[in-house]
């Protein structure tokens, strides 16, 4: 009894966790993975790990973190488990001179030179049992940290991986696959792959070994990454900037389906009384069939300003890429980059254009935005306002995209309030988290009493505002 109620609590905390990441899972679906699990077999670690997933994952980018939370909550192992072994399976214990099992020496010259002896033939044949095995014994030898102070872990990955140093092996494993026939570029980036794959095996065991220590629930809150789409703008790392360009298409995709649906749902436009009436004489004048006018078609035209200065680029970038990957929502879309000068870059998203050189014009339009060097809202509202007053007019919706820190120049709101006084609706996209406005040099809030201002860290907000813009 002890043990099933064991489980359904583990159970239940780790659809929490999901949740707290950022996934999604709802009560039907909480339901439909317990129905799953009773038809599966609990000894089968990889077939429970894909009926969690079958019924609580949506999409492909959230599965990292639920690969990551499912190792918390249902490890491979407990405590040394297989790190005590050879990756050939046998007792990882030397002999003694006497013939008696001797206990392995945990690190020194030796132990190293021998560890990444075995690491390197693993990598080179792509050992994926054999790389699971080294990855709990190089935690268990090489990230061990004892005695530390309260509240602190008694294991690293860090500091394992940099002991082992496994990308100092890059050259063999390259070696090793160009003998397989590849070529030395292909080999170099599949090296990298598995020297990558494996680092992240290391860091997984060290966060099973911690949660051990301090429990899943802590591991899952303060150890690991949000899901992409969660991921803020600000803190993302350049894999994560990576990741975040190869979901924006799908996410407009989805976008766009959702929005078509919406729109075909409220094509209908009110009652034609007359039509209805007319069709009612078939029927002895009883309307059992009603007429609606056809409901006029509207789509925003949109005007896009985007401070590109910093770190903020990377935001705009990315709303810049969504908003045109949906531009067919938008009767016309106008877009334009500033960090104190005014650059048009709506050509950049000429139809079939290529990602890559779409970033890469946005990278130059940078440095045309830039006379000074130092992000000015104020004189790039006058720009704007000076060399297009064409851009905006009564059928437009103005969109800014920028955190509003102005280097405490003159703001200008007066020309903000003109702009937005011309538009059909403004809005104010601000990347930093609302805490943060009205502090330093920051204006968001004297922008904001202008135009809403609207919180805006990372995907999952973008797709939510997007939506509602072009509904």
């Amino acid at each position: 009894m002890s043990e099933r109620s064991g489980l359904v609590d583990r159970h239940i905390a780790f659809l929490e966790a999901l949740r707290g990441a950022g996934l999604s899972v709802s009560l039907a679906e909480d339901l439909d993975a317990v129905a799953a699990l009773t038809a599966l077999d609990w000894t089968e670690r990889g077939q429970i790990r894909e009926g969690y997933a079958a019924t609580v994952v949506k999409r492909q980018a959230q599965r990292p973190i639920f690969e990551a939370l499912f190792d918390l909550y249902f490890p491979r192992l407990v405590g040394d488990g297989a790190s005590s072994l050879a990756p050939d399976g046998e007792q990882a214990s030397e002999t003694g001179a006497d013939g008696a099992p001797a206990e392995r020496v945990r690190d020194n010259a030796e132990a190293l030179a021998t560890f990444r002896e075995q690491l390197a033939e693993a990598l080179a044949a792509d050992d994926q049992a054999a790389l699971e095995q080294l990855a709990a014994e190089m935690v268990a030898r090489f990230g061990a940290m004892p005695g530390r102070g309260p509240g602190l872990s008694s294991w690293s990955a860090y500091a394992a991986l940099q002991r082992v140093a496994p990308s100092e092996l890059t050259d063999r494993i390259v070696a090793a696959l160009m003998g397989e026939g590849v070529t030395e570029e292909e080999a170099a980036r599949g090296a990298g792959r598995r020297i990558g794959a494996f680092s992240a095996r290391v860091e997984a065991d060290a966060r099973r070994r911690i949660a051990e220590e301090k429990g899943a629930d802590h591991i899952a809150k303060v150890a690991l990454r949000p899901s992409i789409d969660r991921i803020d703008f600000l803190a993302a790392r350049r894999s994560d900037l990576e990741e975040m360009r190869r979901e924006i298409y799908p996410l407009a995709r989805r976008l766009a389906t959702r929005l078509t649906k919406e729109h075909h749902a409220r094509r209908r436009g009110p009652l034609d009384f007359r039509r209805t009436v007319r069709a009612s004489m078939s029927t002895g004048g009883v309307p059992l069939v009603t007429h609606q006018r056809p409901k006029r078609p509207h789509r925003n035209e949109l005007v896009v300003m985007c401070d590109v200065s910093g770190s903020v680029a990377n935001f705009a970038q990315f709303t810049l890429l969504l908003v045109f990957a949906l531009r067919d929502q938008f009767q016309k879309v106008r877009a334009f980059t500033f960090v104190d000068e005014v650059h048009e870059v709506t050509d950049a998203f000429r139809p079939g254009a290529d990602v890559v050189d779409v970033m890469a014009d946005l990278a130059a339009s940078a440095r045309h935005a830039a006379l000074w060097g130092r992000t000015n809202y104020g004189r790039a509202l006058t720009r704007f306002a000076e060399l297009h007053p064409d851009a905006i007019g009564p059928k437009s919706s103005l969109l800014i995209l920028g955190d509003a820190r102005s280097n405490y120049s003159d703001l200008h709101q007066n020309v903000l309030a003109e702009l937005a006084g011309t538009a059909r609706h403004a809005w104010w996209l601000n990347p930093e988290h609302r805490r943060h406005w009205g502090t330093g040099d920051s204006a968001a809030t004297t922008y904001g009493a202008i135009v809403p201002m609207v919180e805006c860290r990372n995907l999952t907000q973008l797709a939510e505002f997007v939506h509602d813009l072009a509904g």
